[in-house]
């Protein structure tokens, strides 16, 4: 899995995807201290409301910010944004007001909708190998899993050494360091084949879900990992420390088992994906999570919520990782920007849906009954992406008429009664409405 790891290209873009995620961990770490020195008692109110703005940044403004930005050379936009970003940290331990924390957030958060969209479409240009491809998505998923070990650890230590404030300057940092390693590589900037309106490049994305039926499953998909993964980011610390009456570090350590989970996932699946395809694998991860928030029921004690969480973080990998060659392999390369906004903000518009009804229904209906609920939703999700993603989802013959003979796309097409005949997998472009 490593050997992708000598394209120099993806090098450079992959470490500084780790640096950024540390520093935006610390940034986290940074603003619950400060959300509790500006608000005092209101704290969770102030971060339940920063955490609000976050997804909301996230859902509206990735597929307008892509619509916008997908006709500047990509090297420059990322490295605009990821100043953006730095910029936006060196203010937050300046701010005195709880209003200013949350313009300074949306900022902050609207630039990384803008950002990780198109960082994500360039990558499958950089590595155009679907194995090569299927590897950088497992490291991509170890990095994040990682980022929510790592970050609160460096953390702790940097806190004995220098205040909350300081923090940010580890995220200022982290920014910098992500912008001078993609300034210091090419990027590919596939362009549009011809130009479109601001409303058609703005809804391509989010049409591509509508018309592609393996996109019409992932997107119940991510309704059912974001219902799974929703107990454990807001359950957690519930569990471990009313339910079982524990202190905050076994909260880290259940979350930890999250991700060793996820990460164990991450790493077997380059190969896994060489032998079975992606819908069984992805469905695979969603029967996972559906039987593990069913034994969650009846949970007997803290060591089998560690093992638990463990097998939730697998379903919950195998689903998400393979998502990103579903994308790739469903739209032509100067689409792929608008298509991964859509995930980016249909997905996070599920987790929108999916946190606040794991908080609410746990605080009202008793944690078994949560379990039972959000199992009910996860299934409910992998039952539509069954009936909206077929089985038979392979090479689509079809036949073009009225293109030129000459074309390229035309290289190896049978000739047919009023055009020319050929198969490969369904992918959205110019010559496919």
């Amino acid at each position: 899995m490593l050997d992708v790891l000598k394209n120099r290209t993806y090098r450079h873009l992959f470490f500084a995807q780790v640096i950024a995620l540390l520093g935006t961990g610390l940034a986290t770490v940074a603003l619950g201290l400060q959300a509790y020195e500006l608000a005092d008692g209101n704290a969770g109110a102030v971060l339940g409301t920063a955490l609000a703005i976050k997804m909301i940044a996230y859902v509206v403004v990735a597929p307008i910010a892509t619509a916008f930005t997908e006709q500047f050379p990509r090297r420059a936009m990322l490295v605009t944004l990821d100043l953006v970003r730095a910029g936006v940290a060196l203010c937050l331990p300046f701010i005195t007001g709880v209003w200013q924390a949350y313009l300074l957030i949306f900022v902050l958060q609207a630039a990384s909708a803008a950002f990780t969209p198109t960082f994500q479409a360039t990558i499958p240009d950089v590595l155009p190998d679907e194995d090569d491809y299927t590897n950088a998505l497992s490291l991509s998923r170890l990095a994040y899993d990682l980022e929510k070990v790592g970050s609160p650890l460096l953390a702790a230590a940097l806190l004995t050494l220098v205040s909350y404030h300081d923090l940010y300057l580890g995220t200022v940092v982290g920014f910098l360091a992500s912008a001078c390693l993609v300034v210091s590589v090419l990027l590919p900037d596939p362009k549009p084949a011809e130009r479109r309106s601001i409303y058609d490049r703005t809804t391509r994305g989010l049409r591509l879900y509508l018309t592609v039926p393996r996109l019409r499953g992932l997107m119940a998909l991510n309704l059912a990992v974001a219902a799974g993964g929703s107990m454990v980011f807001v359950n957690t610390v519930v569990l471990v420390q009313s339910t079982y009456g524990l202190g905050e570090r076994y909260t880290a350590f259940a979350l930890a088992a999250f991700g060793l989970g996820s990460m164990l996932a991450a790493l077997s699946l380059p190969r896994l994906l060489k032998a079975v395809p992606d819908r069984p694998v992805m469905l695979a991860g969603t029967a996972v999570l559906v039987a593990a928030l069913l034994i969650g029921l009846m949970l007997p004690s803290y060591p089998a919520l560690i093992a638990l969480w463990a097998i939730i973080g697998i379903g919950y990998s195998l689903v998400l990782t393979p998502s990103g060659r579903i994308l790739r392999k469903s739209a032509a390369p100067e689409m792929r920007p608008a298509l991964f906004a859509a995930q980016f903000a249909l997905s996070h518009g599920c987790w929108l849906i999916t946190y606040p009804l794991a908080g609410w229904m746990g605080a009202t209906i008793g944690l078994p009954a949560t379990f039972a609920l959000l199992a009910v939703l996860t299934g409910l999700g992998a039952i539509a992406a069954i009936r909206l993603w077929p089985a038979e989802d392979m090479d689509d013959h079809h036949v073009h008429h009225g293109l030129n003979p000459s074309h390229p796309h035309l290289v190896g097409a049978t000739k047919v009664q009023g055009g020319y005949r050929h198969a490969h997998a369904h992918a959205k472009d110019q010559h496919h409405r």
